[in-house]
C-alpha cells in the first residue's frame, strides 16, 4: 500500500484522480487542459505524464489505447482495500 500513499501525498495527482473521477477515459491532452483551466495547474505535458505513471505504478489509474490515443481511467480498487482495511468493520472491543 506504500505506493497508494505516496501517490495520493501529492495534490496534483489528487486533483489528476478528481478530474477522472469526473470523466473517466481521458488523453494525457485533456487531463492538461482541464488542470490548467479548472485549478490552474500549469505544469508541462511531461510533468504531467510522470505524475501520471507514479499513479499509473500504484494501479490508481489504468490505461489504454484507443487508436492513436491513449486513454486514462481511474482504478478505484487500491482504495478499496484501504476503505476495507481500516474503515469496513467495526472496531474490536479490548478483551
Amino acid at each position: 500500500m506504500d505506493p497508494v500513499f505516496k501517490a495520493l501525498a501529492d495534490p496534483t495527482r489528487r486533483t489528476i484522480l478528481d478530474e477522472l473521477h469526473q470523466r473517466d477515459d481521458q488523453t494525457l491532452f485533456e487531463i492538461c487542459s482541464r488542470l490548467a483551466n479548472k485549478h490552474g495547474i500549469g505544469l508541462t505535458r511531461q510533468a504531467i505524464s510522470q505524475h501520471l505513471a507514479v499513479l499509473e505504478d500504484a494501479h490508481l489509474l489504468s490505461t489504454r489505447k484507443d487508436g492513436r490515443y491513449k486513454l486514462h481511467t481511474i482504478n478505484r480498487q487500491p482504495l478499496q482495500q484501504i476503505t476495507d482495511r481500516w474503515l469496513s468493520h467495526a472496531p474490536k472491543e479490548p478483551a
